[in-house]
């Protein structure tokens, strides 16, 4: 007796773009973002922010220094968990 239903077909891959697709390391977009880069770097735009890049005010000044400050005091804390026996190799 035959089955009611048709025999399925296999799975087919999903339809390609009709462009190739490079994958990782994709030449074409890594050529075309370092041609933006390099044209907004020789920009006027790109020179006036590079040259106003590092500029904090006083505010953010204090606030990098806090921050420099706790992170020094973190890493210079004793973390018990390291702490190695003497009697055993390590």
């Amino acid at each position: 007796m035959a089955s009611k239903h048709p025999p399925r077909k296999p799975a087919s891959p999903p339809d390609r773009p009709t462009a190739s697709n490079e994958g990782e390391g994709n030449k074409t977009a890594d050529r075309n973002y370092r041609e933006a880069t390099r044209e907004f770097v020789n920009s006027d735009r790109g020179k006036e922010e590079i040259r106003h890049a590092g500029d904090v005010d006083a505010q953010e000044q204090r606030e990098i220094e806090q921050a420099e400050a706790d992170a020094k005091a973190r890493a210079s804390e004793h973390d018990p968990a390291e702490v190695r026996s003497r009697s055993r190799p390590s």
